[in-house]
């Protein structure tokens, strides 16, 4: 017995178990040993490609001037400096889970049921409104506020800016931290769990906005996502912090609606802008192709947004008709007026299930009357 609970108690070594429970001590280990490369001169080189920007554009020639800000592409280092900020991110997200959410729990006297889905509204909460505020920072920084057009007109192959890069360098980092930890959690067996899913389609589309050039319209897109996340979560903290349904206000319904037609809107217009803008292009291989798959990435926004806004309305339908229902049982006058105080069906005292009480036969109750 003692050996099976420190084997409880101490994992084995890399296990996942002993990973989940050492995750941020990792993280940080495997950050530290990235900047201490930097002091030698044989790993300086590897160590920045982890920890600054990679692909900037060079001049066009020697005596060139280089561009007024720097700009960048995408390239296979991309990936090392993507999996440094997922480093980075583990980290934030442990911080903040350990010395703002947990207390927050505690203070609140969540059941132990409750604090994990209050941690991960909370984690999510924090990230979609940095997101936004970023992406709305970048928005107003690239001109795209006081002039839309930059959205559909902008050339193929147009590099990015520092803050627009390091934008998508973070959503791309935080994405594959989420999936990579949910894979080693919960790996899936038969189907891929509805998590699972929801940081595929996140990093799906976040790839293909930065692959194919679509910055400034994934900025937007994005920014006006995490607003709409950002409220949902926002609900589910205060529902779960008092237990009561403040959060299933149908203000936030019709917020909630109304971001996820803007942005099948705008995903409709650019596609749209995009199909015509095609025509002026050259007719090479690379440009259809590219063209192909912007539309593509468009058309799959589209569906996404059109089949989570119609689940939006039909789940918000479905509520306010379930509370006219009740409604209607509670009021004065109807059923359960007439039988408060009595058991109005077997198992029930007062309209409420009672899991307590002993249920005899009819005639084991007389028996005991009568005695």
């Amino acid at each position: 017995m003692a050996s099976r609970k420190r084997s409880a108690r101490n994992p084995p070594l890399l296990s996942p178990e002993f990973v989940l429970q050492n995750h941020a001590d990792l993280a940080a280990c495997a950050g530290m040993v990235c900047v201490l490369g930097l002091l030698f001169e044989g790993t300086a080189e590897a160590s920045i490609a982890f920890l600054t920007l990679q692909h900037r554009v060079p001049a066009a020639g020697p005596e060139a001037r280089a561009p007024p800000r720097p700009l960048y592409r995408y390239g296979a280092r991309d990936l090392a400096t993507v999996s440094f900020y997922a480093l980075v991110a583990v980290l934030a997200r442990a911080t903040l889970q350990e010395y703002v959410l947990d207390p927050a729990a505690r203070r609140l006297r969540l059941p132990r049921a409750r604090q994990g889905r209050f941690g991960e509204a909370g984690q999510l909460g924090a990230f979609c409104a940095l997101s936004c505020a970023w992406g709305a920072w970048a928005l107003a920084a690239e001109g795209c506020v006081s002039e839309p057009g930059r959205l559909w007109r902008a050339p193929p192959g147009l590099p990015m800016t520092f803050r627009v890069k390091l934008f998508y360098v973070a959503q791309l980092a935080y994405w594959c931290r989420a999936g990579a930890e949910l894979l080693v959690r919960r790996p899936p067996r038969d189907a891929p769990p509805p998590r699972l899913v929801y940081i595929g389609l996140h990093l799906f589309h976040v790839a293909a906005a930065y692959l194919l050039y679509l910055h400034h319209l994934g900025l937007l897109l994005l920014t006006v996502h995490y607003g709409v996340e950002l409220l949902s979560h926002l609900r589910d903290l205060l529902a779960l912090g008092d237990g009561a349904r403040r959060g299933e206000l149908p203000l936030w319904a019709a917020a909630a609606i109304a971001g996820r037609l803007g942005t099948l809107a705008v995903s409709v217009l650019t596609a749209c802008f995009q199909l015509a803008g095609g025509r002026a292009r050259p007719r090479d291989g690379g440009d259809v192709d590219v063209l192909a798959a912007e539309v593509a990435v468009l058309a799959s926004s589209c569906t996404i947004q059109a089949y989570v806004t119609w689940n939006l309305c039909s789940v918000q339908l479905r509520r306010w008709t379930g509370d006219d229902d009740h409604a209607a049982l509670r009021a004065p006058g109807g059923r359960r007026r007439r039988t408060k105080g009595r058991a109005s069906r077997r198992g029930t005292e007062n309209g409420v299930a009672a899991a307590h009480r002993l249920d005899f036969p009819a005639r084991g109750r007389r028996r005991l009357h009568s005695e």
